[in-house]
């Protein structure tokens, strides 16, 4: 694993070892993976690239096969992890977003013909029981109706997150890009492929926009700012806010996140897994929103952008 040390790592050592599969080694910079004596204690551990490097190329010449590399470092260096990975005849199971520019799309997907090997994708709404479930609904309906969507994500981050890689736009790709990506794939799986991307308001801390799909017409907001919570929420103590409506109606999926990425890998070892292609509206999507000129409040915007 490369990225060991990140808040979602813990995620897949869990599904690792809940899939009944083996860390052999992992990598990050920041030497603070205690939390590895829970879940791989015999696994071997490096905080310099050259020698985590060394040491697969040692394990391969000592006849260990090593089948996957996940990947949860941060989000501009998946690209070259994936190579690395790919390159000592593994696959790779990569966080969001796969990438940040689509054109990396096209390049790995060249790499995956020249080595044989398979690049999958975290998509892990995708498994989401209430998600399956509205699919399934949608699909089942009529096939030319436009269903009318607003996505509210309001997600509280405190002073650290821009001193962090994750505050810098060309190494996590944005607020679309680090908390829109998933959503945005989401409703890509359910509703088609996108028409329109129009963004309304864009700044560090929130965006907001409209996304036209072929079953679609999506309001969107995305905040970093607790100043926009609803004040039940922040009653309650909370300091996250998610919301799908369609039609007017809640699509309840606040519970079941904690077993998505085990369902993840789950689906990669028995020959599924979603890959490349999979991910490719997805990423054009946040590529678009993070390089587009905001319009203001013209047009189908979100309501919630009234009160900003």
């Amino acid at each position: 694993m490369i990225g060991v040390a990140g808040y979602i790592a813990v995620r897949h050592l869990k599904a690792i070892k809940e899939t009944g599969n083996i860390l052999l080694a992992s990598l990050d910079r920041f030497d603070s993976v205690g939390l590895l004596d829970s879940y791989f204690p015999k696994s071997d551990f490096f905080v310099e690239f050259e020698r985590f490097d060394r040491h697969f190329d040692k394990l391969k010449r000592a006849g260990t096969k090593i089948d996957y590399v996940s990947i949860c470092s941060p989000n501009y260096l998946h690209d070259s992890h994936i190579r690395f990975a790919l390159r000592h005849q593994a696959d790779a199971i990569c966080e969001k977003p796969i990438v940040l520019n689509p054109w990396n799309v096209d390049a790995l997907q060249e790499i995956e013909r020249e080595t044989g090997r398979k690049i999958y994708t975290v998509l892990q709404l995708r498994h989401h029981p209430k998600i399956i479930e509205l699919r399934e609904r949608i699909q089942n309906g009529p096939k030319d109706k436009v269903y009318d969507i607003d996505l509210t994500y309001i997600t509280s981050r405190g002073n650290w997150y821009f001193i962090s890689w994750k505050g810098d736009v060309q190494k996590s790709g944005g607020i679309a890009t680090n908390i829109g990506i998933h959503f945005f794939d989401m409703l890509g799986w359910i509703f088609g492929e996108v028409k329109n991307n129009v963004v309304n308001i864009s700044e560090p801390l929130k965006a907001g926009g409209y996304l036209e799909l072929k079953n679609a017409r999506v309001r969107w907001f995305l905040s970093l700012d607790s100043k926009d919570l609803p004040e039940e929420t922040v009653q309650k103590g909370q300091r996250t806010f998610r919301s799908v409506t369609v039609e007017g109606e809640e699509v309840e999926f606040s519970e079941g996140f904690t077993e998505l990425h085990t369902r993840t890998y789950e689906d990669i070892l028995s020959g599924g897994g979603f890959g490349l292609d999979a991910a490719r509206q997805s990423v054009i999507t946040a590529y678009t929103i993070r390089n587009a000129a905001p319009i203001g409040l013209q047009g189908n915007y979100h309501p919630i952008l009234k009160t900003l």
